[in-house]
């Protein structure tokens, strides 16, 4: 029988697990809206405010180079927030990033412009956005172990899911303010004012995602991993613990390169998708900006949809084939993508960007559990933190910069869909090579973490990766 200090935390009741679940899934919409909303400004109308004396491609660049500083400040965030989450608990640090985030976004909506402080605007805009990608890697990881480490874990897919809705909920929260703001206002009116509203609201809502986020309790297999470690110093005399860095580095470094070969393809077709539509469609097709603008709302509430069904497959068929299914179905389909964006209708535009969130959905419903499940709990926000949010800075951060590059040098979408397959070749051999962790319980990787840290050998210590494998 087990000892109390190694016995497996209460399950989560179903109506606490809702609560967490709503809570994880509502900061990181929050969270997402900020950092999407500063994508679809970048795309709008950042390139005249910001930098006024470019030409309007070149301007464009210069604010999506901004846009990509936030993913360059991400891996540091997932550092910082990975280490502490690992140490000192998953909720404090969630609470952090919310409040980095949203102060962050409400003061990008108080900036003033080039037009009324020269180059200084530019350098503040940033400024601000590094504080953003900042957070914002600490927020991803922390968010999904909160669920991962609750409730049953045969449903781990489908619950582990939610979170990853609040991204395409951020980017329909975005979308539809500006959508609604276009609509309602002049070009002139949005691009002298107009554009400051939906930074603003970010304000209240950070107050709404705080207020719920505070209501929660801290992950139940944290508690008790910290309890085993507790008891093991107290057993053993005074141990130094290895930084959970160190440790995942050590331990699970294969991990980390799954982990961030995974995420390539899901990473640079999600921005191209959302992103740099905003761009193509207004240059290359030459459809209006309300029409993309309402294309990606479409479809990010279809996206929405269909992450908890991946979700929910993954639970039955496993990680990796829902996975590669949804790898392969982006590489198949950016051509097509391109094609019918250049019919410049609203009906191709719209099966277009749908097409490819719903298969993107499928590489990004599973990722939580996926990643979730190849690292130990004293290790694992820092583990899952860092193989995505590096994965972000050679993928999400340079997406829209180099389609835009590409559109400008070849004035075609072929270079741009090779881009992406590219990536996709990359994200399935990853996955393909990748061990299966549908079936892996989170208590027998602690479980082998735990023989690790007791044994007098640390040179010649089993991984706790591959012994929670072997188990």
């Amino acid at each position: 029988m087990a000892s109390a200090a190694t016995a497996p935390p209460n399950p989560t009741t179903p109506s606490h697990l809702k609560r967490i679940v709503a809570a994880s899934l509502i900061g990181t919409t929050i969270e997402w809206y900020d950092f999407f909303l500063y994508g679809s400004a970048a795309a709008l109308v950042f390139n005249k405010l910001f930098f006024p004396d470019s030409d309007p491609l070149v301007g464009t660049l210069l604010s999506f180079l901004t846009y990509a500083v936030g993913f360059a400040a991400r891996p540091l965030g997932a550092l910082v927030f990975g280490h502490y989450g690992d140490r000192l608990g998953r909720k404090k640090l969630l609470v952090v990033s919310l409040l980095m985030m949203g102060g962050a976004t409400f003061a990008i909506g108080l900036l003033p412009t080039h037009a009324t402080v020269g180059s200084a605007a530019p350098v503040l805009l940033t400024t601000l956005r590094l504080v953003q990608g900042f957070a914002l890697g600490g927020e991803w990881g922390g968010a999904v172990l909160l669920v991962s480490e609750h409730g049953d874990a045969k449903r781990r897919g489908f619950w582990a899911s939610w979170p990853q809705t609040g991204a395409p909920a951020g980017q329909l929260l975005a979308t539809g303010v500006l959508s609604a703001l276009t609509a309602l206002i002049s070009d002139a009116a949005f691009t002298s004012w107009g554009w400051r509203i939906p930074f603003l609201i970010s304000g209240i809502l950070v107050m709404v995602g705080l207020w719920i986020r505070l209501s929660v309790d801290e992950s139940p297999v944290f508690k008790e991993a910290l309890a085993r470690a507790e008891a093991r110093k107290a057993a053993q005399g005074d141990v130094v613990e290895k930084m959970p860095l160190v440790a995942v580095l050590r331990h699970h470094w294969r991990d980390v390169l799954v982990a961030i070969g995974a995420r390539m393809a899901e990473n640079i077709s999600y921005y191209v998708i959302t992103a740099f539509i905003l761009v193509y469609a207004t240059e290359a097709a030459d459809v209006s900006k309300q029409d993309a603008l309402n294309a990606v709302l479409i479809a990010s509430a279809i996206h929405f949809a269909v992450i908890p069904a991946w979700g929910a497959l993954s639970d039955r068929v496993g990680r990796r084939p829902v996975y590669l299914l949804g790898a392969a179905g982006v590489g198949l389909w950016i051509v097509p993508f391109f094609k019918l964006i250049d019919t410049a209708s609203f009906g191709g535009l719209v099966l277009a960007v749908t097409v490819g969130l719903i298969l993107h959905g499928a590489m990004y419903a599973p990722q939580a559990a996926f990643f979730s499940e190849m690292f130990a709990t004293r290790m694992r926000y820092s583990g899952a933190s860092i193989g995505a949010q590096f994965a972000s800075v050679a993928a999400g951060a340079p997406a829209p910069l180099i389609a835009t590059a590409l559109l400008d040098s070849y004035g075609t979408s072929t270079p741009i869909s090779l881009y992406v397959i590219g990536a996709v070749v990359l994200t399935l051999i990853a996955v393909g090579v990748a061990k299966e962790t549908r079936h892996r319980d989170l208590a027998d990787v602690d479980a082998a973490d735990d023989e690790v840290a007791q044994a007098a050998e640390p040179a010649g210590a089993e991984l706790p990766a591959d012994a929670a494998r072997r188990a």
